[in-house]
């Protein structure tokens, strides 16, 4: 088994150290996979920057002019209240991207079983016009759309586990049946989308599956979801290659969101991808880093995503279930309307 693992030392040159999306996260991963002993046994690949025709694809001309004037400038300046950007950073942007790009392409290559790209900053709530959430450049799309343009992958699946909605990638392909995209999140908070009812639409409608569930919600939601949704369109949609938004703040512990997720169970559905992925597309999978606060949740939880990804039985929990769990009986209406709308 040969695991690709994507990242590049200047990723941590974005940096607000007061910021919850700092250069900490990325090293408590390198951190985490290096006392693991799990880094020397990953094919290391040190990326190049996305070129501006792979950018593109995804976003708008005059958005990629505004982030070259933005680093022009001297000293920070803020997209958004959330959103900051350093003179360097679409630089380091650029680097993420190309990051998961390369993760993306070593799979659909078959220099690669599977992939992991540990980056920032994170990508997803990017939009084709604008950078918010945390993020400048939508890093799993523009991966999505390069493996589709130059490797022949006609259908990829992208899910999203992070805590939050990732409105960026659904909206590069809300009209697109070419990509699959699936959504679980805690719902209502930032960004305040991914309601149940958004499908997509024209020659995309329902290609876009949004799972949007209360706070509270952890190991057993998740897990029903994955059998009796994710599986199920998966199965119906027969990807060619499976990408994954990886973020671990839906763990218990991170302080922005109020999912009880544990690395117990996260592992579970990054385990559940991984079969899905040997079923479905000859195991060409990718995971790529988007959220997660508390920096042991993160380090331990893409170490977790590393020994799966390398075939381990065993996976490590140091912090334990969640004190309280929202019952499953909760859960029941929603994954009910889900599997109506989609008829699944």
């Amino acid at each position: 088994m040969t695991t690709a693992y994507v990242t590049h030392p200047r990723c941590v040159e974005h940096d607000l150290p007061e910021h919850p999306e700092h250069a900490g996260r990325l090293r408590a991963v390198w951190s985490r996979l290096d006392e693991a002993g799990l880094s020397p046994r990953m094919t290391h690949i040190e990326p190049n920057a996305a070129a501006p025709d792979a950018i593109l694809a995804v976003h708008t001309p005059d958005y990629l002019d505004l982030l070259e004037r933005i680093s022009a400038q001297p000293h920070l300046v803020r997209l958004d209240a959330d959103t900051y950007v350093l003179p360097v950073s679409y630089e380091i942007a650029r680097l993420s991207a190309g990051s998961v790009i390369e993760a993306a392409a070593c799979v659909a290559r078959g220099d690669a079983d599977n992939a992991l790209a540990a980056v920032r900053p994170p990508g997803h709530h990017a939009t084709g016009e604008r950078g918010m959430g945390f993020c400048l450049l939508s890093n799993i799309a523009i991966a999505a759309r390069y493996v589709q343009q130059h490797h022949g992958i006609e259908r990829v699946m992208i899910v999203d586990y992070d805590v939050h909605h990732g409105n960026g990638t659904e909206a590069v392909f809300y009209d697109d049946p070419s990509v699959l995209f699936a959504s679980i999140h805690q719902y209502p908070i930032y960004p305040g989308t991914g309601a149940l009812e958004d499908t997509g639409t024209g020659d995309g409608t329902g290609y876009t599956i949004n799972v949007p569930i209360p706070g509270g919600h952890g190991d057993a939601s998740y897990a029903a979801i994955f059998e009796h949704v994710i599986w199920n369109a998966a199965r119906r949609y027969q990807p060619n290659m499976i990408l994954v938004s990886a973020g671990f703040d839906a763990h218990w512990a991170d302080p922005l969101a109020g999912t009880n997720l544990s690395l117990t169970g996260y592992a579970h559905i990054s385990r559940e991808l991984v079969k899905m992925a040997d079923e479905l597309c000859d195991g060409k999978i990718a995971f790529m880093m988007e959220g997660g606060y508390n920096l042991n949740a993160v380090g331990y939880g893409w170490a977790n995503i590393a020994r799966l990804l390398l075939g381990d039985a065993e996976i490590i929990d140091p912090l334990g279930l969640a004190k309280t769990e929202r019952s499953i009986n909760d859960l029941q209406l929603i994954l009910n309307a889900v599997k109506k709308i989609h008829n699944l």
